[in-house]
């Protein structure tokens, strides 16, 4: 495989190709997308997708890399040759001609729920995907593999594989599935150390021989011991149970904290003390609003569709019970807010911190922010004044306009009483009550210490031995294992600030005068938005009796009291 072409440079296929071509400096990798304003931004310095370390791949792979000399310490530690890199990684809206010259076609465009028709409300809504393989037919050279990314019904690579006889009769096609396991705000660390790698293919010899070619090209930084091939079925059903296990462990710890919240029970000790058993294990034990995102709850779905589809209403009810405790837990949230407000939000302000419906992305599809602002604006609040450090304030507007109706967005002043502001400072300025509804790092009190790099794997130690890069042929990993290194010895404010601590990377173009990218960061007014939130400010500035609704259980409701708020938690 010397050449890839991603079709579709959304979350899911623009951080996939940015890390396939960082760790593969011989691949050739284009992202292509129909969407020309989407690929200049992945062509510029204001990437479409918001995820942590993601910017520093894409420098690397899409623009290349300049040769440079680092000094490790002192003289005697000596000194490393960083040479030049080529860039491979390429974003282009011409997609067949990036098409015809792949080796191997990424297929990863938007697969949501249909909404109308037979099936709306769970079948999976597949004319993007359609519209692509199509594409790909008419172009793709014969003996490419096409791959689907996008999550898919089970049955989808027979859906294309008539999409390509249709177009292309007698043309030799090989079809796999390789489905993403990515969590949005991870994604990067996802892709750099994967749990497993999965591919499904046929299994006939071509078949096989094109998931080992796939393979080849993973094992490249993932050990080949987990990367797993599994037939096609198989590969599209793991990944809607994958997710749809993921949320019913949320939902399952939600139910806890609702009878927590009528017992003596802490949710969190709760938490802590059944992922201690390692039968079960801590991960998606933390109880707050609900999921979001357009995974889960799409996945589920699909299951459920699967499930009625064969005749297995019992297994579709199953499946549905965990969408609506996701519900529940929500509205109850919701409930919890106008008690303990007096049922009289009229005439009061409400902020919002956290608008993305996790941390660490600007994704805001299915949100639970959406259903909780249209919830609250019956209650005729003075205003709703949002802040997301992952979104700028003309993408809150823009969302909000999307997906409010206009009659209950905007009764008063120009966008009503939903307004997005561009710090949490303004927003909370002289609110009855803050509501967290997405777990920013910048939220938490007590204010974290430290942030785990995205580049290291969960318990590894920065490297404090400098011998170890002196050796040859240093990885793209060991580079930035290095930057660190640079880092960790660096004296000043100034160094520690310097995103390009080996003096490798180019200076990136400056942007078009008016650019609304730069203008929304010229508008934070001073407020360095990777910071931890000043609690004391919000509390002194906002209207008595000063509530916090910590829909994401991520401040000390204790240490908030000393403060002055009265703090209200999920199941606690």
């Amino acid at each position: 495989v010397k050449n890839i072409c991603c079709v579709g440079a959304g979350y899911v296929g623009g951080p996939t190709a940015a890390v396939i071509a960082f760790q593969c400096p011989d691949i050739r990798v284009t992202v292509v997308d129909l969407d020309q304003a989407r690929i200049d931004r992945w062509n510029s310095k204001h990437l479409p997708v918001h995820e942590p370390g993601l910017i520093d791949i894409v420098r690397v792979a899409r623009d290349g890399t300049k040769p440079s000399t680092v000094m490790l310490g002192n003289e005697d530690a000596g000194k490393v040759e960083l040479p030049a890199r080529q860039p491979n990684l390429f974003f282009s809206a011409n997609v067949s001609e990036c098409v015809a010259a792949a080796d191997v076609v990424f297929v990863s465009v938007n697969t949501p729920t249909k909404v109308s028709g037979i099936g709306a409300g769970a079948a999976t809504n597949l004319v993007a995907l359609e519209s692509a393989t199509t594409a790909v037919a008419k172009a793709a050279k014969p003996g490419a593999m096409i791959v689907e990314k996008s999550t898919v019904p089970c049955g989808t690579a027979r859906t294309i594989r008539e999409i390509l006889t249709l177009h292309r009769p007698g043309v030799p096609f090989e079809i796999l599935s390789n489905p993403e396991f990515l969590a949005e705000g991870t994604a990067i660390k996802d892709l750099l150390y994967p749990d497993r790698i999965l591919i499904g293919s046929s299994q006939t010899e071509t078949g096989q021989a094109a998931a080992a070619a796939l393979k080849n090209v993973y094992a490249t930084w993932v050990k080949p011991s987990k990367i797993v091939t599994v037939n096609l079925w198989s590969s599209e059903l793991s990944k809607l149970v994958a997710n749809a296990m993921l949320a019913q462990r949320i939902s399952s710890i939600n139910t806890i904290s609702a009878v927590c919240d009528h017992t003596g029970a802490d949710i969190d000790e709760v938490a802590k003390a059944i992922g201690l058993d390692q039968r079960l294990g801590g991960r998606f034990l933390k109880a707050g609003l609900g999921f979001g995102g357009s995974c889960f709850k799409k996945d589920i779905l699909s299951l459920v569709y699967l499930a009625r589809s064969l005749h297995l209403p019992e297994v579709g009810e199953y499946w549905m019970s965990v969408l609506h405790i996701n519900d529940f837990q929500r509205d109850r949230f919701v409930n919890k807010v106008v008690s303990k407000l007096h049922n009289a939000l009229m005439g009061k302000k409400i902020a919002i911190l956290g608008y993305t419906f996790k941390q660490d992305t600007n994704d805001t599809r299915e949100s639970p922010a959406i259903e909780v602002i249209k919830t609250l604006l019956a209650e005729c609040p003075a205003e709703i004044a949002i802040f997301d450090p992952g979104c700028n304030v003309a993408e809150i507007r823009e969302n909000i306009d999307r997906n409010v109706p206009t009659s209950e967005a905007k009764p008063l002043k120009p966008l009503g009483p939903v307004e997005a502001y561009s710090n949490s400072y303004d927003a909370c300025f002289n609110a009855s009550a803050v509501l967290i509804l997405t777990p920013w790092d910048q939220f938490k009190y007590p204010a974290m210490t430290q942030k785990d790099s995205v580049f290291r794997k969960g318990g590894d130690r920065t490297i404090s031995d400098a011998q170890v890069f002196t050796k040859p042929d240093l990885t793209e990993m060991d580079i930035i294992a290095l930057g660190e290194y640079q880092k960790a010895k660096a004296t000043s404010h100034v160094q520690l600030a310097n995103p390009d601590p080996l003096n490798r990377l180019f200076e990136q173009s400056e942007c078009a005068v008016g650019c609304m990218y730069c203008e929304t960061a010229q508008q934070a007014d001073g407020v360095k938005l990777s910071e931890p939130v000043d609690w004391a400010r919000i509390a002194y500035n906002m209207r008595e009796p000063k509530w916090v609704f910590d829909g994401r259980n991520i401040v000390d409701s204790k240490e908030m009291e000393l403060l002055g708020f009265r703090v209200e938690s999920m199941g606690k």
